[in-house]
Formats: C-alpha cells, structure tokens, sequence
C-alpha cells in the first residue's frame, strides 16, 4: 500500500497504527490527518524514537496492510 492509498484509506488504516503505538490518543490520529510527516511527528513526540526510525516501522507497517 502506497501513502497516497493510506491517506484514502484513513479511518481504517489509523486503526492499525494505534495498535501498533497505544500511547498515540485518537486526538493525534485526527490531528494528522492521514499526512506522513505529521503522523511521524506524533509518534516522534510520545515515543522520543528517532525520524528515521519511525518512518522506517511505519513504511514496514504500511507495507504488510
């Protein structure tokens, strides 16, 4: 799944991402929008994790759906 199919695709993919980051509120998943950068910021901030290693789980993520 390409980001573009993620950003369509929204309500159901956001699911699968608070699985895999419980600390990420429905707030932050709303406030993202479906948007890449925003949603790794987000992760960033409530994991203190790197912007290359959560873009990197977040692409294998996005890859298995």
């Amino acid at each position: 799944m390409n980001w573009d199919q993620v950003e369509g695709n929204w309500r159901n993919v956001k699911g699968k991402i608070q699985q895999k980051w419980g600390k990420l509120t429905d707030d932050d998943l709303e406030q993202s929008e479906g948007r890449r950068e925003r949603l790794v910021g987000k992760i960033q901030a409530r994991y203190g994790e790197t912007k290359e290693k959560v873009e990197r789980q977040i692409d294998k993520l996005i890859d298995n759906l």
